[in-house]
């Protein structure tokens, strides 16, 4: 079964389930919860519509939905029967709650299944509408009012109506969506230039958020942990990272989730670069800074990713940093943090650490391989979320 047949059959599980979900909403009132007798034509015809919908909602990891509208005139003789006894009817309450019980943990877990299956498509084409955009605005002028059509803007909607069809109800649209469609319909120079400025950003942090959920669960061995352990096993433990598991995008994104883990760190946030060669992306951050005197006082941070692993990062790559970071000021950047899966050039290091001694703003660190695998060697679940070490 290919991506789009699997997608069809989660549709129609997701239709069943919203119909399941009506019949329930309406049945649900009629559902004793006290001593009495009887029932009535409409509660027994949404018993009768019930049945066979049950058929239409496929095993997710062996689960599906089994248990059938209860009959209300039974129930309410239970009811009576605890009453009668003196005893509280919990045990009957709980029985009479698992058909709605069963249909929101087959909810999450079609939403957790779908989220699996769209994730590398997903991760595909976000990358291709990253690229796409810098080729195109890169190509008309920030004012041109002249219509853009050509292969690469059918490139980025075609992506945009796949990526649609990928999310389906499995996220909320906060983002830019509506604004995004409209300057797709009208594809002036200057729509373009908006649209990577602001709608994909904001549209893609929807995206991002319906890939994967951070609580759905990475696959591990069938192995006792406790067992594994007391066998003492052999041989030393790996340090290094294969940084080529990642492309630019989910560098980018491993930086964003380190930085939301330092407890220094806050109001991690995502900038799109308008201007940069490489179309990537910068991270704003505020860092918070105590004394032992009681002050306490945040300075702006600024972190770029260079996910270069096949070269070291050069002088002429930090001037042109410096150069374009006034680009995101105000408010006045105290730091910027130059982030890279390679290796810094040692002229790109003295330039740096001249700049540092004379006391210019923003300060620079400077964050190579080495580093971030320290720093990340205290964050395996992070190493283990974006496969760096296989």
């Amino acid at each position: 079964m290919n991506l789009d047949e699997l997608l069809q059959v989660m549709d129609r599980a997701a239709a069943n389930l919203a119909k399941l979900q009506a019949i329930w909403d309406r049945a649900e009132p009629m559902i004793p919860s006290s001593p009495q007798r009887g029932t009535n034509r409409e509660y027994e015809d949404l018993r009768r519509a019930w049945t066979p919908l049950l058929a239409g909602l496929p095993p997710i990891d062996g689960f599906t939905v089994t248990e059938e509208l209860p009959d209300i005139d039974e129930a309410g003789q239970s009811f009576i029967d605890y009453f009668e006894i003196g005893e509280p009817a919990f045990a009957l309450m709980n029985e009479l709650e698992k058909p709605g019980q069963q249909l929101d943990e087959y909810r999450f877990k079609l939403a957790q299944a779908r989220r699996r299956a769209i994730h590398e498509r997903l991760d595909d084409l976000v990358s291709t509408i990253n690229a796409t955009l810098g080729q195109i605005t890169d190509s008309v002028a920030r004012d041109s009012s002249d219509r853009v059509d050509d292969l690469r803007t059918k490139a980025v909607e075609e992506s945009i109506s796949e990526i649609e069809r990928l999310l389906g109800d499995t996220t909320d649209r906060k983002g830019r969506w509506g604004d995004l469609h409209r300057h797709l319909r009208f594809s002036q120079g200057h729509d373009w230039h908006d649209i990577a400025e602001m709608d994909w950003p904001s549209v893609r942090a929807d995206i991002e958020a319906a890939s994967l959920s951070e609580s759905d669960p990475l696959p591990v061995p069938a192995v006792d942990l406790g067992v594994a352990a007391s066998a003492k096993p052999a041989g030393g433990a790996s340090i290094g990272l294969d940084w080529g598991a990642l492309d630019d995008d989910g560098f980018e994104r491993l930086l964003f989730d380190l930085l939301r883990g330092f407890p220094s760190y806050q109001n991690v946030e995502w900038l799109m670069k308008t201007r940069a060669p490489d179309r990537g992306r910068d991270l704003s951050a505020e860092r918070v800074i105590r004394d032992d005197g009681g002050t306490t006082r945040t300075e702006r941070v600024i972190v770029q990713a260079k996910h270069w692993t096949s070269k070291s990062v050069a002088p002429a790559d930090i001037t042109n940093t410096l150069a374009a970071l006034s680009l995101w000021e105000p408010p006045v950047v105290r730091t910027l943090v130059i982030a890279t899966s390679g290796r810094f050039t040692t002229d790109a290091v003295a330039i740096v650490e001249k700049h540092n001694v004379d006391g210019k703003l923003p300060f620079i660190e400077l964050w190579a391989d080495s580093r971030l695998e320290t720093q990340l060697s205290q964050r395996p679940d992070l190493i283990a979320s974006y496969g760096l070490r296989s």
